[in-house]
């Protein structure tokens, strides 16, 4: 009789469980997966973060070297979290399913830890290079995905802020003219920084400066006073050749990572600290 009993109930129980399955769990309120990428299943979006433009480091390499790629652009974050009844997918079940996703349209793996817990993929389409990291711990997995891009130049030098600056601090630095990595070749989006020197230099006819050259502290002390004097001399030019300014009354210098404003521990601080400055004469 106990039995029968024991038996009736389990099988209302299971007659409950089938007829009322777990509801599933919505996701946080304003995320969406990434269009690149659907989700692993049973598990829902606890947290998500997009930057129009911020920057992430990636691991690249293989078990004897792995470096640090610091990669800049369109940041999409996203956190799941396990909502299913069965078995927590392992680490390896995890990474291969994005790296095996990535391989099917064309991209390429660039790190996997030894634990099986993270992995890096790219992939370059259409003019596009997009990251992702993959994380898993927990009952949980991120990934992280960088669609590679230039930021664009929303500030640029002003003429009138410049001339405040040298009049009530004897300098200026001035932020967007930019070069390639390791070259003292001025870019051209550069240039309407540029021309805001010319201007400064046309209103003031007795104005003459010290265009000084700054870099971060990545690489050596020499590399970077060698780069720095280039860089500041490569501006030089270009104000005397292409906007005609008399050569009297401009000299290049460069200080390498010698006066930073900022510190160096930081991507942001990296990018204050990679300037031009202006000094009077």
């Amino acid at each position: 009789m106990i039995t029968r009993v024991m038996l009736v109930l389990f099988v209302l129980s299971s007659a409950l469980t089938f007829a009322n399955p777990p509801v599933p769990q919505p996701d946080a309120k304003g995320c969406s997966d990434h269009p690149l990428f659907t989700r692993m299943p049973e598990f829902r979006i606890g947290r998500c973060l997009i930057a129009p433009f911020d920057a992430r480091k990636f691991a690249v390499g293989d078990g004897r070297k792995v470096t640090q790629e610091s990669i800049e652009g369109r940041v999409t974050d996203i956190t799941y979290n396990f909502t299913g009844t069965g078995p927590m997918p392992s680490g390896l079940q995890f990474i291969r399913n994005y790296q095996n996703a990535i391989k099917q349209i064309g991209g390429v793996t660039l790190f996997e830890d030894s634990n099986h817990n993270e992995t890096t993929i790219k992939l370059e389409r259409s003019g596009t290079e997009t990251w992702a990291k993959v994380n898993r711990y927990g009952g949980a997995y991120n990934i992280t995905i960088v669609e590679r891009q230039a930021m664009k130049q929303e500030i640029v030098a002003n003429a009138d802020a410049l001339a405040n600056e040298l009049r009530n601090t004897g300098h200026a630095s001035v932020y967007g003219i930019y070069f390639d990595t390791g070259l003292a070749v001025v870019k051209p989006e550069s240039r309407a920084a540029v021309q805001e020197i010319v201007k400064l230099l046309t209103a003031n006819p007795n104005l003459k400066l010290r265009v000084v050259g700054h870099t971060d502290s990545v690489g050596t002390l020499d590399s970077n006073m060698k780069l720095s004097q280039a860089r500041a001399e490569s501006v030089v030019k270009m104000m005397t050749t292409e906007f005609k300014v008399a050569p009297d009354r401009l000299t290049g210098h460069g200080v390498g990572p010698l006066a930073p404003v900022a510190s160096n521990q930081t991507d942001e601080g990296k990018a204050k600290n990679r300037r031009v400055e202006l000094i009077e004469q």
